[in-house]
């Protein structure tokens, strides 16, 4: 076991079941016995994560990607608060047990993001648990914010998708227009040159290809139609299923 003022990344595993996405715990005490227990622990969990025990001076400074969740215990005086704030800046959830109940409700004040247990008798029972669920939360969010994204983006590309097919007619019309004109210059063969007949000639195949993909827009407008009937029979499906249910 490495001592509480090491480097070392310690990878820990369960034993018959390897994880493929491991998570990292970052463990931050002066007190070698305070990581070793933590470490211990976590060996009763089915899921147990790699640790990075660090001493409390936290030099040089973790990056923020490199662990997901911080546990501090005992520090040196002078680097109590300065490891706090370090670990406030990486903007990681951080567990801290401490001895001192009116310094859990200082650092409660000074430091909003941080869960500051009393060490007790099961303290890291305590400790683990909370972990746990901060980690269950974090990933909570990140799909939350992940769904919340992936919407906006449906959203966008569908705005663009309504705007298209609204501006389908007009740009149709103006297609028809450029087409039927072409189609009458390329009726008096010998009012033009080669060379201009060739340019009308490729005006009318261009204007003919974006008349195709209008068309295409057509078929998705029905499609986009469809899919939301059936959407809507869906949904009212399911509400009948859960009233019959209640």
């Amino acid at each position: 076991m490495p001592t509480a003022a090491s480097n070392d990344r310690v990878p820990t595993q369960e034993a018959e079941n390897p994880i493929v996405d491991q998570r990292t715990i970052l463990v931050v005490s002066d007190d070698a016995e305070f990581a070793r227990q933590i470490s211990a622990r976590w060996q009763a969990e089915r899921i147990v994560p790699a640790f990075t025990i660090r001493g409390g001076d936290l030099h040089p400074v973790p990056a923020a990607d490199a662990f997901d969740l911080a546990l501090v215990g005992p520090l040196l005086p002078r680097d109590h608060r300065a490891a706090l704030r370090t670990l406030d800046l990486c903007a990681r959830p951080t567990i801290v047990v401490s001895d001192d109940v009116q310094a859990l409700q200082g650092l409660r004040r000074e430091f909003p993001r941080l869960l500051a247990i009393r060490r007790h008798e099961t303290w890291a029972d305590t400790v683990v648990l909370l972990a746990l669920e901060s980690l269950r939360r974090a990933d909570a969010l990140k799909r939350a914010e992940r769904a919340e994204q992936i919407s906006a983006l449906l959203k966008c590309h569908a705005t663009l998708g309504q705007y298209m097919i609204e501006m389908r007619h007009t740009l149709n019309n103006a297609l028809t227009s450029v087409l039927g004109n072409a189609e009458l210059l390329l009726l008096e063969p010998g009012t033009f040159s080669a060379g201009v007949r060739s340019q009308i000639d490729t005006i009318r195949n261009m204007a003919l290809r974006m008349h195709e993909i209008l068309q295409r827009f057509s078929s998705l407008e029905k499609e986009m139609t469809f899919a939301e009937k059936q959407a809507a029979k869906e949904r009212n499906s399911q509400s009948r299923a859960t009233a019959v249910g209640s």
